[in-house]
């Protein structure tokens, strides 16, 4: 028995904000254009008030952990034949990029099942499925959780968010024999610097070290990023989270590939304000989405 099927009564809560935004690049009910999808696990913006309520920290020092405005760069996808879902609630509330009960059990006033109990280098950092700390090391709760807020946060939005995902990744392997997932994120200017040598890199491309995609995936997309001047990583300090992990099965004909992207590029990290860089940025992920667009991946099919 897996995870999900621990869960009972998952449906979406009524009244509750929707989990995602998905944009499709054909109207649903047709084939993609392409194999491609586009998804943004760490931009979404909702601090539900059952979150707050429990906060030791204010919204705006726990939006800090966010990848603020990816998915806005991301947003023209669609025109270019890229398939779309980005997230709705924010990290700190519960973190799509992680396994659903992948918990500190020690954030937690009950004793949680053995399956929750997560030993993994992330839940050690305290950036598990439910954070407890922001990007600056700040303890986020002033209490301890339950186990029910848990698995109702999991409930109301990892579980809808990921079923949205992977039916998108299954459209597009029947319409195209291949599926093809690119994972988007940023990450903070100080944690750049460990992937460049003489200077912090731009971009970094996981790939959990080849294990998640056929190599001519990110070969391409970092032959048209360094094409736009970017200096470009690969799998340092970030190789791919649950979502590449989990969704990477090369021999199932479905390659999963995460972006990192220095968050000095385009954002105030203080403010979240977008820079002057953005609009150049924006213009450059459009760029790189037509040449994936328009590329011929059939290869991928055997890979």
């Amino acid at each position: 028995m897996n995870a999900w099927e621990r869960l009972a009564g998952t449906d979406q809560p009524q009244g509750a904000p929707a989990a995602y935004e998905l944009r499709r690049a054909a109207p649903e009910g047709e084939p993609p254009p392409t194999p491609l999808v586009f998804a943004s696990p760490h931009s979404g913006r909702l601090y539900p008030e059952d979150m707050m309520s429990a906060a030791a920290l204010d919204a705006v020092s726990i939006r800090r952990s966010e990848d603020a405005l990816v998915d806005d760069l991301i947003a023209a996808a669609p025109e270019f034949g890229a398939s779309v879902i980005t997230a709705n609630y924010a990290r700190a509330y519960i973190d799509l990029n992680r396994e659903p009960f992948e918990l500190d059990p020690n954030m937690f006033v009950d004793e949680l099942p053995e399956f929750a109990r997560a030993r993994t280098a992330r839940v050690a950092a305290g950036l598990g499925a439910i954070a407890r700390v922001v990007s600056e090391g700040q303890e986020i709760y002033r209490r301890k959780l339950t186990f029910a807020e848990a698995r109702a946060r999991i409930e109301s939005a990892h579980r809808p968010y990921h079923r949205a995902l992977e039916g998108l990744l299954a459209e597009a392997l029947a319409a195209h024999g291949v599926a093809i997932l690119i994972d988007w994120h940023s990450m903070p200017a100080a944690a750049a610097k460990a992937g460049g040598r003489d200077r912090p890199c731009d971009i970094v491309l996981g790939d959990r070290f080849g294990a998640a995609c056929a190599g001519v995936l990110p070969a391409r997309v970092e032959r048209e990023l360094e094409a736009c001047g970017y200096r470009v990583a690969r799998n340092t300090p970030y190789a791919g989270g649950y979502t590449t992990e989990h969704y990477g099965r090369p021999a199932r004909r479905t390659h999963a590939l995460q972006i990192e992207i220095n968050r000095a590029l385009y954002l105030n990290e203080a403010t979240l304000a977008p820079t002057s860089g953005f609009s150049g940025l924006k213009a450059h992920v459009e760029q790189l989405t037509r040449a994936l667009a328009a590329a011929d991946w059939s290869a991928l099919k055997g890979a």
